[in-house]
């Protein structure tokens, strides 16, 4: 099933299943009990498919994404957190920060895992039974407020407003048995910059979800961001990073196409 969240014609905010010929209204809580009532949605505009309650991150989890950046494979998955706020709908801009000015704002494709129970201390051979669906992200970076102003930690260079894309549908777990088996993609003004599969992670979606879930209580909604591979705008040379008038899209097999345009904040 794919699972959109929308706004009408109405003005109301709903989730609908997408199908070939168009979206039908759910009824009920994505996070519990919920059916296709068969009933058509005009749908006026797409927005993100969940609205994250947190949103834990892993860097430096794919094997040649480390190796472009120099780093040695780590012996834990390494964690950051990216602010609510931060999400973004498809189609809609990622915003180059002017205010606290950045001028290394990079791409980041990721599959995105979306919890739909609560989850604490699973292990590996039980944590998709929690995974409600996958979508794509777009863990974008500045890069500057990442290494060089954000005093050692990651976050600021990682959660200003609209840095996390996530779209355009979410996929439920059913139609996806191995996330660890995913062509994923990001394509910038047309050209593919990253083109890799989701089996080169260093930690995999279960393994993660177990760590993640220790002495940790992981609730509904929450959203994984599980890394992403090489070919990022600073490993370029020169190093490429995002301007306005760009247009990116991050694709992953068996998901969809996420596509936003960026602008300077004003």
């Amino acid at each position: 099933m794919k699972i959109v969240r929308f706004i009408d014609s109405a003005g109301s905010t709903g989730y609908g299943v997408q199908h070939a010929t168009g979206v039908t209204r759910i009824d009920g809580c994505i996070f519990g009990e919920f059916s296709d009532t068969g009933e058509s949605v005009d749908v006026k505009k797409l927005l993100a498919p969940v609205e994250p309650k947190a949103i834990p991150c892993i860097g430096l989890n794919y094997r040649k994404h480390a190796a472009e950046g120099g780093q040695p494979e780590p012996e834990f998955p390494v964690l950051f957190m990216k602010m609510p706020s931060t999400v973004q709908n498809p189609g809609d801009p990622i915003l180059l920060p002017t205010h606290l000015k950045s001028n290394s704002v990079d791409y980041e494709c990721e599959l995105a895992v979306v919890i739909g129970k609560s989850c604490k201390n699973v292990s590996k051979e039980n944590a998709l039974d929690y995974v409600l669906g996958y979508t794509c992200a777009n863990d974008v970076s500045a890069r500057d407020w990442q290494s060089k102003f954000g005093g050692s930690q990651w976050c600021r260079g990682k959660t200003f407003d609209t840095f996390c894309p996530l779209g355009p549908v979410l996929v439920t777990a059913d139609e996806i048995p191995n996330p660890n088996s995913l062509g994923i993609r990001t394509i910038l003004n047309g050209k593919t910059m990253q083109d890799w599969n989701t089996d080169d992670m260093i930690f995999d979606v279960p393994t993660l979800i177990e760590f993640l879930s220790g002495s940790t209580r992981l609730e509904p909604g929450t959203v994984i961001l599980t890394g992403t591979p090489h070919g990022v705008g600073f490993a370029q040379k020169p190093p490429l990073f995002l301007k306005e008038g760009d247009v990116i899209t991050i694709s992953i097999d068996g998901i969809g196409d996420l596509t936003n345009p960026v602008i300077d904040e004003v």
